[in-house]
């Protein structure tokens, strides 16, 4: 499974499943792995936050090229 259908499926369970979605905002990388049996790296921080048709945030993406320098050193996705 690609990250982007990772986050397809966190997505779609949050929707359908407010007991999730509250964990996946109070510990997100607790109720992926408990979910969806995906362990993150302990160093990689991840936040999840809620839009609302009133607020929204715009989440800027590293440059291609310090992605590539990142997958060749740090760790990867690990699935259970």
């Amino acid at each position: 499974m690609s990250v982007e259908t990772l986050k397809v499926r966190i997505v779609k369970k949050a929707w359908e499943d407010p007991t999730f979605k509250q964990s996946l905002l109070a510990d997100p990388k607790s109720a992926i792995r408990q979910s969806f049996g995906v362990e993150l790296p302990e160093e990689t921080e991840l936040q999840a936050v809620a839009e609302t048709p009133t607020r929204m945030y715009l989440v800027i993406p590293p440059k291609p090229e310090e992605l590539r320098v990142a997958s060749e050193s740090e760790p990867q996705i690990f699935w259970n």
